[in-house]
């Protein structure tokens, strides 16, 4: 069935009118904020300030079929409500746009065009849908930013914002082909490494051309399928009753050790304590308990902000984009930690991060750092808990969570709960408990440090993987299968890892509850032999090497960089550096 034009004059639903690329792509160049989900266009702009996952991850989905991403991360009651938004139709496969905040270009219809205006009597009133027309070319990510801290050769539907410099800054498919001179390489040291690490990808893992790349989905569909009929996303109870079971002994031997006066040995058990919460946290931070909204939500907030003194809504907010947009260095907050690390040498450029609006400065501290990186891996993750109390409270103070909607009360539930961990911990414990400052910092020393290896396990999935962009092509699971790897350890120790060793699975089906994903283990291993993608797994010691190994690999591009900019200093040749 072909799309009608406006001049038709047979009625049809808003909801039905069929929408060209062309068409949805000025409606985003007008400010609209629509994407696809199941062949429906979705305007969602009233929903922003609801949406409890946060405004960021709905802006990495903008332009593009988000159908994968939003069907792993949503109950099938949420995508229900989300026909509510729906303004139209589109038919055949969707072609991706690049999103805006990732820098992508759109243009706004032009007085040769239809009059952008009967796009918004389409969305206020039923209507016949519009006309086919063309659709612009892909555009590149962002570019490097310049000393003023903006991105250059960045369009907004105002106009040019930048003109671009003569630093170029590669990071996708798209992008490479953007800068591949006609009269021979000129790409930057920098960019020569992007592009050798985005053509080892393209090697080893399955075209990027339509037909593959549907295959790979509609098969990824089908293993979705399979899932649910064998009953993984259902929740054995049981289970979290031997966790809680687990729980209460690590705290009761705290506060027993702790009445004995051995103030080393209660905190040790208290950060084991929280080692072991994080995990159930997690998994109601996925609604993968109960799997509704507002009993996970307030399982999640009891662990992590009653408990142990961090926000779930911070980590949900930052945690849903690392899902869309896993293990890329503008984007995914999971991997930026400039200063202190660097998982790419593309952090060199100083990139501006789009989840904290912020360029992320490689400056001197960032250059001496990230030089030594893989040898203070391991001792900068057992503070990694000091760091988490600050974010928390940064995003409750600030308000950055939803204020309307479903979500309204979690940021006042946060709160309280923030505050009876300082009463409890802070006031209770360390106050009136411990008699001396002495004892009290041996006791905060090592109840934190204790739970460094959570974060070994949270940074283990990621850091050694990779972080070339392969483009607006690549499908959802083939990206998350590509950045992300699992752990292989006996089923005896999976409550040590409390399911964060099977991390690719989980990106693949968030909602899976964590004592399934060893049974899910088998089906995903047999869908990537499938349609051939390496199914990245390794032991626990094997992993860390593969990470310490990324750090250390960026650390001597890091030297190597400095060693040519002190050379181009010294000769003034500065050629392509």
């Amino acid at each position: 069935m072909a799309p009608k034009s406006i001049g038709s004059h047979a009625p049809m639903s808003r909801k039905e009118a069929f929408l060209t690329r062309r068409q949805v792509e000025g409606m985003i160049a007008d400010g609209m904020t629509i994407t696809i989900l199941d062949g429906k266009v979705l305007k969602v702009d009233s929903w922003l300030k609801y949406h409890p996952g946060g405004v960021k991850a709905i802006m990495h989905v903008v332009g593009r079929d988000a159908t994968d991403e939003v069907n792993a991360l949503h109950s099938l009651e949420a995508r229900q409500r989300m026909a509510a938004f729906q303004i139209g139709r589109v038919e055949g496969r969707w072609h991706n746009f690049l999103p805006p905040v990732q820098g992508g270009v759109f243009r706004p219809y032009g007085h040769h065009e239809q009059r952008l205006d009967q796009f918004h009597d389409l969305v206020e009133s039923d209507g016949d849908s519009l006309s086919e027309s063309t659709s612009a070319p892909d555009s590149p990510i962002f570019d490097p930013v310049d000393q003023s801290g903006m991105p250059v050769n960045r369009i907004h539907r105002s106009g040019w914002l930048r003109q671009s410099s003569s630093v170029s800054s590669i990071s996708s498919t798209e992008s490479l082909e953007a800068l591949e001179p006609k009269n021979g390489p000129t790409l930057s040291l920098m960019d020569t490494r992007t592009q050798k690490e985005i053509d080892l990808d393209l090697d080893k893992y399955p075209s990027l051309d339509p037909a593959t790349q549907g295959d790979i989905v509609r098969r990824y569909r089908q293993l979705g399928q399979l899932i649910h009929a064998q009953g993984l996303y259902h929740c054995h109870y049981t289970d979290y009753l031997i966790e809680v079971s687990r729980y209460a002994l690590l705290f009761s031997l705290c506060l027993l050790f702790l009445r004995l006066g051995w103030y080393a040995t209660s905190g040790l058990f208290l950060g084991l304590f929280w080692h072991q919460l994080v995990f159930t946290a997690h998994d109601a931070g996925h609604m993968g308990i109960t799997h509704n909204f507002v009993y996970d939500t307030v399982i999640g907030v009891v662990i992590a902000n009653f408990l142990g003194g961090l926000s779930l809504g911070w980590w949900k907010r930052n945690h849903n984009v690392h899902h869309i947009v896993t293990n890329s260095p503008e984007h995914d907050p999971d991997i930026e930690h400039v200063p202190f690390f660097a998982v790419s040498h593309r952090f060199f450029e100083s990139l501006r991060s789009t989840f904290y609006e912020r360029v992320m400065m490689y400056d001197c501290v960032a250059r001496f750092a990230i030089r030594y990186q893989h040898l203070l891996y391991y001792p900068i993750l057992t503070l990694g808990r000091f760091n988490l109390y600050v974010l928390s409270w940064d995003y409750l103070l600030r308000g950055l969570g939803p204020r309307k909607g479903p979500a309204w009360w979690h940021r006042w539930f946060e709160i309280a709960g923030n505050v009876f961990f300082w009463l409890w911990f802070g006031y209770g414990i360390l106050y009136r408990t411990i008699p001396d400052a002495r004892s009290r910092f041996i006791f905060v020393m090592v109840s934190h440090m204790v739970t460094g290896p959570l974060h070994v396990q949270i940074t283990l999935s990621h850091f050694a993987m990779s972080t070339a962009d392969l483009g607006i092509h690549e499908s959802f699971p083939q990206r998350m299968l590509r950045t992300t790897m699992d752990v292989d350890c006996p089923e005896w120790l999976d409550f040590v890892h409390g399911g964060l060793q099977f991390q690719a699975i989980h990106h693949l089906f968030p909602r899976i509850p964590r004592h399934n994903l060893r049974k899910t283990q088998k089906l995903v291993q047999n869908f990537c032999n499938d349609v051939g993608i390496p199914y990245a797994l390794y032991g626990f010691v094997e992993g860390n090497k593969h990470v310490v190994g990324r750090l250390a690999d960026v650390a001597r591009q890091a030297a190597i960089l400095a060693q040519c900019q002190k050379t181009v200093a010294g000769t003034g040749n500065y050629g392509s550096h």
